[in-house]
């Protein structure tokens, strides 16, 4: 597998096959993609909600109205549909539940490796928390590198993908009770295998040059 080959014929799909449905395979191994994304010190601040139903798909399309309403069928066509969600505030809860997952996975050699673990990634968070006062943006800049593995990973798999941010948020939120889970919504992804009508798919793909964005020191 060469992996540059995959990053220059992905592509984000325009309409997909109602009919397809990605194989069971298939969807736990995006499921682990989306479990061992990286994150800033490991915090995880994320959870995903998969819709694979068409009641499920019905519900994340409920946010496709109005000026976002060329992503409906998106999101209706698609054979699963990630809703990637950003934690709405990092606290101790979560950091002792990383950790303690942390411990049981033998991360640790000793009860200092563990304390030093606590430490340091409670350090970063008090930092975005009290001092730059932008963990929301923080956590959700971790959303997105699980965003790029799933992209990247779902075009290994041989599975069409679309990144979708035109959503009405405060929607989605309502219709899958974030606040009160202590959610809020980033980005959808819509999965599966594009159409015939998909006029995306026979376009070449454009970016600029690797000399006007890249410096080689």
């Amino acid at each position: 597998m060469n992996v540059a080959d995959i990053a220059q014929t992905r592509y984000t799909t325009k309409a997909f096959d109602p009919a397809y449905t990605l194989p069971a395979d298939i969807v736990e191994q995006i499921e682990t993609l989306l479990r061992f994304s990286p994150s800033s010190t490991n915090a995880q601040p994320w959870h995903f909600f998969i819709a694979a139903s068409q009641e499920g798909k019905q519900a994340v399309a409920k946010a496709t109205t109005g000026p976002y309403a060329a992503n409906e069928a998106k999101v209706l066509n698609a054979s699963h549909v990630v809703v990637f969600c950003t934690r709405a505030a990092i606290d101790e809860a979560h950091l002792q539940a990383v950790l303690d997952k942390e411990e049981a996975d033998g991360r640790f050699a000793n009860a200092d490796g563990k304390a030093g673990q606590h430490k340091g990634r409670s350090f970063y968070v008090d930092m975005h928390r009290f001092e730059r006062r932008d963990a929301q943006h923080w956590m959700e800049k971790q959303v997105y590198l699980a965003v790029g593995t799933l992209l990247l990973g779902a075009g290994a798999l041989g599975v069409d993908a679309c990144p979708i941010e035109g959503f009405d948020q405060k929607i989605l939120d309502d219709v899958l009770g974030l606040r009160e889970k202590g959610l809020t919504s980033a980005v959808i992804v819509a999965l599966g295998k594009r159409s015939e009508q998909d006029f995306n798919a026979k376009l070449p793909k454009s970016r600029l040059a690797a000399e006007t964005v890249i410096t080689r020191l």
